[in-house]
């Protein structure tokens, strides 16, 4: 009684034993590759899953992305400059059994193809082009690779440099140029701020003229417009006046011979004046035209010998 007893507490361990070990969790990040008797049998999904543990045999694969440091190496490049590179690759399993039965080691495998490929791509590169493309390189690497780990089930996702450094003698003329150029720079940038300032200066001072000039112009124009309407403003009321004594003189109904004798009177003190025109009454003009003709007439009289008629003083008075 007791050896049975004994037996069935055997099996039943035993039982646990097999039930344990035939279990198999794949985190989620994993996938489990199953082996039975050497030959795969089937791809195991995150979770818990069940093997047989005697013939069964389970190898998980890591999907996350890895990151690849690839050491620093000499670079010739294209003008026989030799940088020192290095980099960096982001690459991840898309395919477990791939990854493990194409390829012994992947992550090897990929450091070496970088240093390869590396050195191809910057050997057909100028070092001043190397140094201003590293997007480029980064482009052209990661295709190269991509295309090159496609069969081992892994994709490269970025290739990052991470140094290119060249010697020191080329580092130094580098940053003379660098600095040379700079001044270069700083040197243009200060002529042109001088020159820009000269023509701003000219503009305001030439723009100065001009308002200067056109202010005294305008000044110029005031002074002949007030001039002329002062001007006008006299011959109006000089006709005014002479209007004013026209229209007196025609009210009283005067002789016309005495006015014309007044005015003969007035003549010389018209003449001893500055005015440039003397106006006559339309009365007059007949009165001296007739006296021209008496003169005339007395003149041609005295060139035959025979004196004219004598007045009296009296008569010539009145």
């Amino acid at each position: 009684m007791h050896a049975v007893e004994l037996l069935l507490i055997v099996f039943g361990v035993l039982v646990f034993a097999v039930v344990i070990s035939s279990i198999r969790i794949i985190r989620p990040y994993e996938r489990g590759l199953v082996e039975r008797l050497g030959k795969f049998q089937r791809t195991l999904d995150p979770g818990l899953n069940m093997i047989f543990p005697l013939t069964d045999r389970v190898i998980k694969v890591d999907m996350r992305e890895v990151v690849i440091d690839v050491p620093p190496q000499l670079v010739i490049t294209k003008d026989n400059v030799n940088v020192e590179v290095d980099g960096i690759i982001y690459c991840q399993v898309t395919d477990p059994f791939r990854s493990k039965y194409e390829i012994a080691n992947y992550i090897v495998a990929s450091t070496k193809l970088a240093q390869t490929n590396l050195r191809n791509v910057i050997g057909e590169m100028d070092l001043d082009e190397c140094l201003s493309s590293r997007d480029q390189i980064n482009s052209q690497l990661r295709d190269v690779m991509d295309q090159a780990t496609d069969k081992w089930g892994v994709k490269v996702n970025r290739i990052e440099l991470q140094r290119i450094d060249p010697p020191a003698d080329i580092t130094d003329a580098m940053s003379r140029q660098m600095k040379a150029e700079r001044d270069k720079r700083a040197t243009i940038l200060e002529a042109e701020a001088t020159r820009q300032a000269d023509i701003t200066r000219a503009e305001g001072h030439k723009l100065a003229q001009v308002l200067e000039a056109e202010g005294a112009a305008g000044a110029v124009r005031k002074k002949a417009d007030a001039e002329m309407y002062r001007q006008e403003t006299v011959a109006k009321g000089e006709a005014q006046a002479i209007l004013t004594v026209f229209g007196a003189i025609h009210e009283g109904r005067p002789d016309n011979e005495l006015i014309t004798l007044r005015y003969l009177d007035v003549l010389p003190r018209l003449a001893d004046g500055k005015a440039s025109k003397i106006f006559l009454p339309y009365e007059a003009s007949g009165m001296i035209s007739a006296l021209a003709a008496v003169v005339e007439g007395v003149s041609k009289d005295r060139g035959k010998g025979h004196p004219g008629p004598s007045a009296s003083p009296t008569e010539a008075t009145s």
